[in-house]
């Protein structure tokens, strides 16, 4: 065997290569979302809208709308607990369908400036969806966990 080639990875090290490389991507796509839909979105509004709507109020009411995504920020950011991932996954997809019903909304009765700043928030989403699948398929399974067998009482 020659010194540059190097053995087989194993399947447990080729899912732990794949997570190092979805878990900055999906770090990243979860920031930007956060961070866009608090002051994005409030300030991107006000400022396309002719009606001007209040940028602060905005922020509030997009702050309470996140709070559970700011309560799940910590599991998204270690992204090591498959249950944790699951139930963010499920948050992620109620965001994705609110999102969704936003954007089917305004189809009809807004301009396209302030339509694509709703596009992006649901792609966004769309994107930290997808992620979040990939990276729960590439954890270690949830039902395989080897328990060490009970010893009889006497």
């Amino acid at each position: 065997m020659s010194e540059t080639s190097r053995p087989a990875q194993t399947p447990d090290e080729q899912h732990a290569a794949a997570v190092t490389r979805i878990t900055p991507w999906l770090r990243t796509l979860w920031l930007t979302w956060l961070v866009y839909r608090l002051l994005g979105l409030p300030i991107l509004i006000n400022t396309i809208n002719a009606n001007h709507p209040d940028i602060i109020g905005g922020m509030v009411w997009q702050g309470l709308w996140l709070l559970p995504a700011f309560i799940f920020t910590p599991w998204m950011w270690r992204a090591r607990s498959p249950y944790a991932l699951l139930l963010g996954s499920m948050l992620t997809l109620i965001y994705l369908g609110a999102s969704g019903v936003v954007l089917f909304i305004r189809v009809y009765g807004s301009d396209m400036a302030e339509l694509a700043i709703y596009i992006v928030d649901f792609v966004l989403l769309l994107l930290i969806n997808g992620g979040l699948f990939v990276l729960l398929k590439r954890l270690p399974s949830m039902n395989k966990v080897v328990k060490k067998p009970r010893t009889p009482r006497y």
